[in-house]
């Protein structure tokens, strides 16, 4: 069996704990895909001061010079995306064309950072006095930790690795424990591309690493990407210890079919949207707002295709849909079919999980639809990371904005409207940080901003040119070329 290491300070080292963990294939348990690292305190002392120590160093390199080490880097991700899509694949599930895509967000995520870095633009503004000049800078924060989830293990640490780094920043990153394996292709990646060393520092291991990170007095930045619950609790930290945060956390997003929809491209979105990564998105489909008048046709279509969807190992070419991640993410699974029963929503299909032949070895889950789920309902209102769809029905437009609103979360939304007043209210009043019109609610692009309210952040925004807003602090610099004292801040209009 293959053990891995921890990168650190540009060497590949054995954790000091001494510890490993097995990382196995959910699609098939037997297969066991290697020992990882179960680092502890010690290890992350190692990588901060490695961190702490580069910075000098590579804040001052020029930040297009920066850039050229993440377009390699893009370069490579682009020779491996074959072989890093298979590894993703095995250690967390999803069909091979989503993992490809994984990469090639990672890919794009590369190349318009580094193109960033000859963007980093400050702002300079006219004094309120003479021969004087007031200028701002863009300036690293210093050591950032990223702690990020297993449903999309390049993707979105590239999200917040990449722009840290293009910022000058240097990086510690504490992968998901169910994806190991995809962080060390990253760290590999970045090695080869020439990032030097320190710069960028991998170290694998257990939740408890991310409070390790978080408590750690030089680390100056936290980026996040988990469960709603934990990223609460990592906020408190990074509050009470003066730490900038950026938390992306979770999600109930909505999709909205009104009767003057296309319901056969409302269905293929909200199948994609509700079954694709088997549910494993911030941004999964997970209500549906059905209008009342196409909702029996709609349930009923739904359920036809649902029914039909290929499930099965993501490394088989006709899989659609592949494994939960794990025996935990399995049981919630189980757990909230018989709450959906239990509150008195319709079973459409699904509900089970799969068992017999190559299901008897893995975490595979039936496509769940629920039908009749009214907004105080569990399932309508709780995160579950699953394939399970649940379906309300509305009256109108304005009482289906009311129930997509009516949750604590904020992330991605979507309306299926031919109707451009109906498509323009939507994008105005439905409380998320993204709206698509026609679209399901996934399919975010690496160049725009990305993020929500209420729940699901604290205000950042990933992607695009946003994302610079994480990484870098504002200086302000006052040029005096009078020759004298120019007093500011004194009432100089008398």
């Amino acid at each position: 069996m293959e053990r891995f290491k921890n990168f650190i300070n540009g060497e590949w080292v054995e954790p000091l704990t001494g510890k490993y963990f097995q990382n196995i294939n959910p699609a098939k348990n037997s297969d066991v895909i290697g020992e990882f690292p179960f680092s502890g305190q010690d290890d992350v002392n190692a990588a901060v001061k490695a961190a702490k120590e580069a910075f000098k160093t590579w804040k001052l390199m020029p930040a297009p010079k920066r850039g050229d080490i993440l377009k390699t880097a893009g370069d490579i991700f682009n020779r491996r995306k074959e072989e890093l899509a298979s590894i993703m694949t095995r250690e967390m599930g999803k069909p091979v064309f989503e993992t490809k895509g994984d990469v090639q967000e990672a890919i794009d995520t590369c190349y318009y950072s580094a193109s960033e870095t000859r963007r980093l633009f400050g702002k300079n503004a006219p004094s309120e006095m003479p021969n004087k000049m007031n200028l701002s800078f863009r300036v690293p924060i210093g050591v950032v930790g990223v702690i990020t989830a297993f449903n999309f293990p390049v993707a979105v640490p590239s999200w917040k690795i990449l722009p840290a780094l293009a910022s000058g920043n240097t990086v510690i990153y504490k992968p998901s424990k169910d994806t190991p394996h995809s962080g060390v292709i990253f760290a590999e990646i970045l090695e080869e591309a020439g990032v030097p060393k320190g710069v960028f520092n991998l170290i694998l291991g257990t939740g408890v690493m991310g409070n390790m990170l978080v408590e750690h007095p030089d680390i100056d930045l936290i980026g996040f990407t988990g469960s709603t619950n934990i990223g609460f609790k990592l906020g408190e930290i990074c509050g009470r210890t003066n730490k900038k945060c950026s938390l992306e956390m979770g999600g109930k997003n909505p999709q909205i079919i009104m009767e003057d929809a296309n319901l056969e491209q409302a269905i293929e979105g909200c199948l994609w949207g509700a079954f694709g990564t088997t549910g494993q998105r911030c941004t999964a489909t997970s209500r549906l707002i059905v209008h009342k008048d196409v909702y029996d046709t709609v349930i009923e279509q739904l359920a036809a295709r649902a029914t039909k969807l290929r499930v099965g190992p993501g490394l088989e070419d006709s899989t659609e849909m592949g494994p939960v991640v794990h025996q935990a993410q399995l049981n919630t699974c189980i757990d909230y079919v018989k709450i959906g029963l239990d509150e008195g929503a319709r079973l459409i299909c699904g509900g089970n999980r799969l068992t017999g032949g190559i299901y008897d070895d893995g975490f595979f889950f039936e496509p769940t639809i629920f039908a009749d789920v009214t907004k105080d309902m569990r399932l309508f209102q709780e995160e579950i990371f699953g394939p399970i769809l649940s379906v309300a029905k509305a009256e109108n437009l304005d009482h289906a904005i009311e129930l997509a609103n009516s949750i604590e979360f904020g992330l991605s939304s979507s309306i299926y409207t031919n109707n451009i007043n109906d498509a323009f209210k939507a994008v105005r009043d439905i409380e998320a940080g993204i709206t698509y019109i026609n679209s399901p609610t996934i399919g975010a692009e690496a160049h725009m901003p990305f993020g929500g309210v209420k729940g699901t952040g604290n205000g950042h925004r990933e992607g695009g040119w946003t994302v610079f807003d994480i990484f870098t602090e504002w200086k302000t610099v006052y040029i005096d070329y009078s020759g004298g004292l120019q007093r500011a801040q004194i009432d100089n209009y008398d």
